[in-house]
């Protein structure tokens, strides 16, 4: 996607007429339902992904604050452009003062972004305060039992958002543009046989942080016609041994950018380990690199699959422009 097409786009969500939320109104946030009275106005919003979920829904004057930017995240240009002249309240995770203190009415976040279980903040401890929570839908593996992650996960987040906020529309057309290339990639890879073994690297060198059906990835990766080797952990953002990466043999490793180390020196560590000489991907070095943004729930995970199907299967996406 360039920057011209997603300005074009963003200006087009944010002309849709607007149609009304009937208030109050509740969604389903993980096992909890919410209830809101009118659109929140002030929100604090933890992580790259979810700030830009908003700011696609045409609701940079709704965020008052952000957390959970690190140095190390990569976010795309537009993300800080949009976001100049709202301030970051942490680093990493917020505390309640924190979220006080910004007279905060809803705190956007997920479990392990920007929450832990047991945590000082959570749903549970900002009650009281009257800081209602909606929880990333992908995270809510840590608090109640799914399956396995689905593209539906971030669907749902755009929709309930779209109704918490009242612009359904902006929600709807974000939706509906993400299952038409979705739609145009799995179309092309359904008939692609048999699903090239991939493997997620983020980041570990004693062990090595992946992600299992539990996380978007494991929905990416299935669209774009592959087969997540770690499939059958389930877990969303996990460490795995070094020898159940030999075991599964992946033909091809998916590496995330994201961190202190860039994907060239991640690239190069997998490289040089002894361990993985024979596994298939270290020989024929066949490396795929997606954001932090691409990789974690998002608008953007419609070009991450777009990317990793042209690079599983190169031979059906000749000619088609990335």
């Amino acid at each position: 996607m360039t920057v011209r097409y997603l300005i074009g786009l963003l200006a087009l969500l944010t002309a849709l007429p607007a149609m009304a939320s009937d208030y109050p109104l509740s969604v389903r946030s993980c096992d909890r339902d919410i209830t809101f009275t009118q659109p929140p106005q002030r929100v604090v919003v933890h992580d790259v992904n979810m700030t830009a979920m908003l700011l696609h829904l045409g609701l940079r004057e709704h965020i008052i604050g952000y957390t959970g930017f690190t140095a190390s995240k990569h976010r795309d240009p537009w993300v800080d452009a949009a976001l100049q002249g709202v301030p970051p309240l942490a680093s990493r995770y917020p505390a309640i003062e924190t979220l006080l203190a910004a007279e905060t009415d809803l705190f956007f976040a997920g479990w392990n972004y920007g929450m832990q279980v047991g945590g000082p903040v959570t749903p549970s401890t900002l009650a009281p305060f009257g800081i209602p929570v909606y929880e990333l839908s992908e995270s809510c593996s840590w608090v109640m039992a799914l399956q396995r992650a689905s593209l539906d996960d971030v669907y749902r987040d755009l929709g309930n958002l779209g109704r918490i906020f009242s612009v359904e529309p902006q929600a709807d057309a974000l939706i509906a543009n993400m299952r038409t290339r979705i739609g145009d990639v799995q179309r092309r890879v359904e008939h692609a046989q048999p699903a090239p073994r991939v493997f997620l690297y983020d980041s570990g060198e004693d062990r090595p942080t992946t992600s299992g059906r539990l996380g978007v990835p494991e929905a990416l990766i299935e669209a774009a016609g592959g087969r997540n080797v770690m499939d059958d952990v389930s877990a969303s953002w996990t460490q795995v041994n070094w020898e159940s990466v030999v075991e599964r043999d992946p033909q091809v490793i998916l590496i995330v950018d994201y961190g202190p180390s860039s994907w060239q020196q991640k690239r190069d560590f997998l490289l040089r380990q002894p361990a993985l000489k024979d596994v298939q991907a270290i020989r024929e070095q066949r490396f795929i690199v997606l954001t932090y943004l691409e990789v974690t729930p998002a608008v953007e995970n419609a070009l991450a699959i777009e990317k990793l199907a042209a690079a599983l299967h190169p031979q059906l996406f000749q000619g088609v422009v990335q």
